[in-house]
């Protein structure tokens, strides 16, 4: 009977100042979400108010990124995995995608009616608990931030970049790009509720919940598609499939790759599997250690076929 080796298959670690910090954040939006909707409908405005429900997927969203870090943790060695846990953070932020879209949806909505059938707003007031959103906002982006930029220098030392987001934590950036653009959607709500105070402007206010909508929408469908390309496994056009067709032709000039399989099991972390049809007496294993050179294969299996 042939020895099996045994190994890890969790091929990425859970960011634990990463989990602490979203959590935090995910309290302080919660807090500040009720602040902002409740006002937003005492006071009349909705661009506050749009605001407020902004905020509200971000709650949520950043809840389901604090759930996805305890999941890919609580199941890292559960066998069923076949190539770890990695992907449950994924899931997440895809999901918090679909969040966005929705309420976006509703923004546009609560907006335009507004615009046909405007209200008294009381400008001080709700100017007031706008900037109490956006202080939050900016203490929540710094509190993420710092273990963004921490996360890509940690993986800075991998033998070849692939572009930042297959260096970056996917999670994690979910979480810091809710709480920048709802920064943003404050700004702009900030801006409007200031225009319509001073100059009878009122207009601007649900006109900045529209431009809100928008934004949020954009940012939702970047999302979808970074998240969805890496459930779907979609990277066989990555720099990194050119990499090992390479190494295969430096190894072995006259060998031909049958079949290759590419996809990420980390972050910057990729899975390979080939087949190589060669003559000229090649082992899987120099196949293997000639890849091994690039840290960002953490998964390779070569199969070499002769030619009948």
């Amino acid at each position: 009977m042939d020895n099996v080796l045994v190994h890890s298959h969790q091929f990425d670690s859970t960011n634990h100042a990463a989990e602490k910090s979203t959590r935090l954040v995910m309290l302080l939006t919660f807090a500040m979400m009720v602040a902002e909707i409740i006002a937003g409908y005492y006071y009349g405005s909705m661009a506050l108010l749009a605001d407020g429900w902004h905020m509200s997927t971000h709650a949520l969203a950043l809840g389901l990124s604090v759930g996805a870090y305890v999941l890919a943790r609580k199941y890292s060695q559960d066998g069923r995995f076949a190539f770890g846990t990695w992907k449950i953070e994924i899931l997440g932020g895809y999901s918090s995608a679909l969040l966005l879209l929705a309420v976006a949806g509703f923004m546009f909505y609560q907006s335009i009616e507004r615009l046909f059938s405007p209200t008294i707003i009381h400008y001080d007031e709700a100017i007031f608990v706008a900037v109490l959103g956006l202080i939050v906002n900016l203490a929540s982006a710094w509190l993420l931030g710092g273990d963004h930029h921490h996360d890509h220098h940690h993986h800075g030392h991998d033998h070849h970049h692939h572009g930042d987001d297959h260096h970056h934590d996917l999670n994690l950036r979910s979480a810091y790009m809710h709480v920048v653009a709802d920064a943003a959607t404050s700004v702009l709500a900030i801006m409007a509720l200031i225009a319509g105070k001073l100059w009878g402007a009122s207009w601007l206010d649900p006109a900045m919940g529209i431009v809100g909508g928008a934004l949020v929408s954009i940012w939702a469908f970047g999302l979808l598609r970074d998240t969805g390309r890496v459930l779907l496994d979609a990277h066989m056009d990555d720099p990194v499939v050119e990499e090992i067709r390479e190494v295969i032709a430096e190894v072995d000039p006259s060998a031909r790759i049958t079949d290759l399989h590419v996809w990420r099991v980390g972050k910057g972390k990729y899975s390979v599997i080939l087949s190589v049809q060669s003559e000229n007496g090649m082992t899987p294993t120099r196949f293997r250690n000639a890849l091994s050179i690039h840290e960002e294969l953490v998964h390779i299996t070569v199969e070499i076929n002769s030619n009948v």
